[in-house]
């Protein structure tokens, strides 16, 4: 008779070997003297600034196949960095600033780097890059007019968004698109138009019979995909139309026995995911109490699944729907476990010597240095009823300095900075 082993898949077989160095990781922990085990669970945050900061002083050839993600690499280390409650000093900081100056394109948007053609995915790294900044000099930059131009040139007549010129359209279009343009205080009713109906045209094809989303019709849901289309329905006041129940039974069961949280089902552990997924979370969180909340008259009237029409569009103030999501309570408990994913990130992501990786047996990667940050923040904060209020010592796997900065989770940028870009914008025309 052939033994369970023999018959395994490829994907039961890597399944166990991820588990195995899970547990080893966590076993060897629970054996070792209490003063080892207090190095271990300590966030090593000088030794991630130092790592981060070499990177975004210099990188080297290998990073040549990132040519056309560089707001990306800006981003994800300028937002790890704010995370750990750090800054960049005057000279580099300008240095960056500059940069994004040359990959801003002069009909609109960012490109990957100068002179490459302006991308939906770079222009929101660079959008989110510059907030991160902040500052005049930093929020100044940004050409919002020609923006705003280049958003309408990249939205289809069927309410959906194209990443860039004759690119591809899904939820992560929709997601970018609306992100910056609501950021930046320039989100309106011509770029919200059917952008609600063209998700929930996706959705009906595309959310599964597990209750996730997927990213084209007939795949599977995934954790990116998901977290844009309910980030993207809250930032347009639709949220109320999507079918939220089935979406928190898919989400709950993405946390395993790894403690981590993984992107797709059947799928191995990620330490990318503690955001993806965990901010997530964080957002049905407070979905719930604005599905409640009849007392804004900015929004009240937007969650009860129907789309905004023309006629009434001029109520709503599109920039402000993602401000007042921050007044927003927390339900009493998170819906994941905070502290088992909080474990999961500094035993089995991080490296001592800086930077985190996406499992065991991986390199370290400037992209899950961010989103494990990211989602540690998510987890840090889970239990907290208001964004910025500071969490029980209780609610840190480790000693209490382990304490990242709360972020705003439908951005991902750090809580004080996105509150500053939104007073500096504000004040701004449409």
């Amino acid at each position: 008779m052939e033994s369970t082993s023999s018959r395994a898949t490829a994907t039961q077989r890597e399944q166990w070997m991820v588990e195995g160095q899970v547990f080893r990781i966590y076993e060897l922990f629970g054996s070792i003297p209490r003063n080892a085990q207090t190095q271990l669970l300590e966030l090593q945050r000088d030794n991630h600034i130092e790592y981060l900061t070499k990177g975004l002083r210099q990188l080297g050839p290998s990073f040549t196949v990132l040519d056309a993600n560089r707001p990306w690499l800006c981003y994800w280390i300028l937002h790890s960095i704010a995370l750990l409650g750090d800054a960049l000093d005057d000279e580099l900081e300008d240095n960056v600033i500059d940069f994004l100056g040359c990959c801003q394109d002069v009909n609109g948007g960012y490109g990957g780097g100068p002179g490459q053609m302006p991308h939906l995915a770079t222009t929101y790294a660079a959008i989110n890059s510059l907030i991160t900044l902040g500052g005049d000099r930093s929020l100044s930059s940004i050409n919002r007019h020609n923006l705003h131009t280049f958003l309408l040139r990249m939205k289809d007549r069927n309410g959906g968004f194209r990443m860039h010129d004759a690119g591809e359209m899904d939820v992560r279009a929709c997601y970018t698109a609306i992100s910056v343009a609501s950021v930046l205080n320039i989100l309106d009713y011509e770029l919200v138009k059917d952008v609600g109906n063209y998700i929930l045209r996706i959705i009906y094809s595309c959310q599964t019979y597990e209750g996730g989303i997927a990213g084209e019709p007939g795949s599977e849901a995934h954790g990116g995909y998901t977290f844009c289309g309910l980030a993207t329905m809250i930032l347009i006041g639709e949220v109320g139309r999507l079918d939220l129940h089935r979406l928190v039974n898919w989400v709950v069961f993405r946390q395993g026995v790894e403690c981590g949280l993984q992107g797709r089902t059947n799928k191995l552990v990620d330490a990318c995911y503690s955001f993806w997924q965990g901010a997530v979370f964080a957002l049905l969180q407070r979905v719930h109490e604005i599905n409640d909340d009849k007392k804004n008259h900015t929004t009240s009237n937007l969650f009860e699944g129907e789309a905004i029409k023309e006629d009434s569009s001029h109520l709503v103030e599109y920039h402000e729907i993602g401000f007042n999501f921050l007044e927003g309570c927390a339900m009493e408990e998170p819906l994941f476990h905070s502290m088992a994913l909080q474990q999961y990130i500094l035993l089995c992501s991080q490296l001592q010597e800086g930077g985190f990786r996406d499992k065991p047996g991986k390199q370290r990667d400037y992209y899950h240095t961010c989103y494990a940050l990211s989602g540690l923040s998510v987890a840090q904060y889970s239990s907290s009823k208001d964004f910025d209020s500071p969490p029980l010592h209780s609610a840190l796997f480790g000693p209490y300095s382990n304490l990242v900065e709360p972020i705003h989770p439908i951005f991902n940028v750090v809580l004080d900075r996105y509150q500053e870009a939104h007073e500096f914008f504000s004040g701004l025309p449409h």
